[in-house]
């Protein structure tokens, strides 16, 4: 008896110790993100991901990579591969960009005011990279009423069916009934 309660409290304490290395290393891959060089980012870049990333620009609509994506799966930073948004909260705001009605991290999002345009915009950007991503405008539809109004130029899309192997695999279970 004895030594079935040490095998046991022994596999608890083997469970909680993995549980804890795990988070470590999630928090540290975050906290080891620093973001390139200006001229690292240039190279790593296109022209076009350059200057919405870096210099708040705006991509074409309807000639952008993700306006029409259907497949299943998230959105990360182009720069930092911070997760940024999931093919389950996009719709068609039938403005040609991607819309998202919510981030999927939302610790992952900044926002602040802009006034490109003479008037106050809500600019949405990555936290870790600091990269501009697009603008949020409250003319969505249910429930958050929200328009995450994004720039293909400024994210990479991640298949469900990738997610494991790009290291995203906590993602995998929103897109499990849409795979059966």
């Amino acid at each position: 008896m004895d030594r079935n309660r040490l095998r046991i409290t022994g596999s608890v304490i083997a469970i909680v110790i993995l549980a804890a290395m795990a988070q470590a290393q999630t928090s540290s891959k975050a906290k080891q993100f620093t973001k390139p060089s200006d001229a690292e980012l240039k190279k790593k870049l296109t022209p076009l991901q350059y200057e919405v990333t870096q210099h708040e620009g705006t991509e074409a609509p309807y000639r952008n990579e993700y306006w029409d994506n259907h497949q299943a799966g998230i959105y990360v930073d182009i720069v930092s591969g911070e997760v940024l948004f999931s093919s389950t909260d996009k719709y068609d705001s039938r403005t040609g960009w991607p819309s998202f009605t919510k981030p999927l991290e939302r610790a992952n999002i900044v926002t602040k005011t802009d006034y490109e345009l003479s008037y106050p915009r809500t600019e949405v950007r990555s936290k870790l990279a600091d990269s501009h991503l697009g603008h949020v405008f409250n003319d969505g539809p249910a429930p958050t009423g929200k328009r995450y109004c994004m720039n293909s130029a400024a994210m990479r899309f991640i298949p469900a069916e990738k997610l494991e192997a790009e290291g995203y695999g906590k993602y995998l279970p929103l897109f499990a009934k849409r795979r059966k």
